[in-house]
């Protein structure tokens, strides 16, 4: 069926943005099940992934009961459309897929230190799009009001912060007892060096940092699908695990050289009683889990898409979103 696509941008007015000078913004892109008369395009403009085809703006092709809801959570300093390579799969296996971009830790606005230090702020962001109104206005249609969700490596974290997971400790923050090899992200090497003067400096970042081990879970979320969780996950509150009661799949790959399968994946699942764990094999690294690139995105970013020999990336996406549609198909 054709993929009908569609973006926009709401505000959770519960919250401010970094700067303190007005509500949160949340940026989405959706991609549905379309009408059957739309008609595909090319996604025009440039950009480091390849993308399907897809019917901007076409009408939610209608069914008998409310279409099932997907959201998605890119990873550290991410894209919405890094997840597009499975949203498009669910979107034509009949999910409506819908993913945001975590505000000040998204390569869709200017980077700031505070999105990277505080990933709990992302769990909020999903819930509120559940929320929000706008989105199911502009898609038109019945969308289900609850939920399951997806999210890769940061994403991971924020869709297990929505399962019951509680912090224990921000993964950067000094009294952390797991140290990391590094202070900050590929994308902000320093970060641990910007906690103290925003605490010193900036209320905002006070008042979520404070807020950091409170219950982000959301009931109206069915179940996640939790893929190549990043050493974040490491600071959860192991009691907090045992106690999620919800379908949980974790998904990595065997020679994950940013956040290791046995580290990561392996800590998460040994904590969460009945979750699935699934290491993909043959040299998976984590960026396997973004889109596969166009020649400039190969150029500019050969480590996040130059894959081992042998591993064929859109295979790999075939089998994960196979593994997403049945996992979150069988969720009553």
């Amino acid at each position: 069926m054709p993929v009908g696509f569609a973006e926009g941008l709401c505000f959770d007015e519960n919250r401010t943005n970094w700067a303190g000078t007005g509500p949160r913004p949340l940026s989405w892109t959706a991609w549905y099940p379309a009408d059957d008369a739309a008609i595909e395009m090319p996604v025009s403009g440039a950009s480091w992934f390849q993308m399907e085809p897809v019917a901007p703006d076409a009408a939610l092709k209608p069914a008998t009961t409310p279409r099932p809801l997907v959201l998605l959570s890119h990873g550290s300093g991410g894209v919405a459309a890094g997840l597009e390579w499975l949203a498009h799969r669910l979107a034509q296996r009949g999910f409506v897929a819908l993913a945001v971009n975590h505000h000040g830790h998204t390569d869709a606005e200017p980077y700031r230190p505070e999105g990277f230090l505080c990933l709990w702020e992302r769990a909020s962001d999903l819930s509120a799009m559940l929320d929000d109104h706008g989105w199911r206005r502009q898609l038109g249609g019945t969308v289900s009001a609850r939920a399951c969700v997806a999210g890769f490596s940061a994403g991971a974290y924020t869709a297990m912060l929505l399962m019951g997971a509680r912090v224990a400790y921000s993964q950067f923050e000094s009294a952390n007892p797991i140290k990391g090899p590094r202070r900050g992200p590929r994308e902000f090497p320093d970060l641990a060096d910007h906690i103290a003067p925003l605490l010193e400096r900036s209320e905002v970042f006070r008042a979520s940092w404070d807020r950091r081990s409170k219950d982000y879970s959301d009931p109206r979320f069915d179940a996640a699908l939790v893929l190549a969780p990043g050493r974040s996950v490491l600071g959860f509150l192991a009691e907090s695990l045992k106690r999620v009661t919800k379908p949980v799949r974790i998904i990595g790959g065997d020679e994950d050289t940013i956040a290791p399968a046995e580290e990561c994946c392996g800590w998460l699942h040994s904590h969460l009683p009945g979750a699935w764990l699934d290491i993909l094999k043959g040299g998976i690294d984590h960026y396997v889990f973004v889109p596969e690139p166009t020649p400039q995105g190969r150029k500019l970013a050969p480590d996040i898409f130059t894959d081992a020999d042998g591993v064929d990336r859109r295979s790999i996406h075939d089998e994960v979103a196979s593994i997403a549609a049945r996992f979150f198909g069988s969720v009553d």
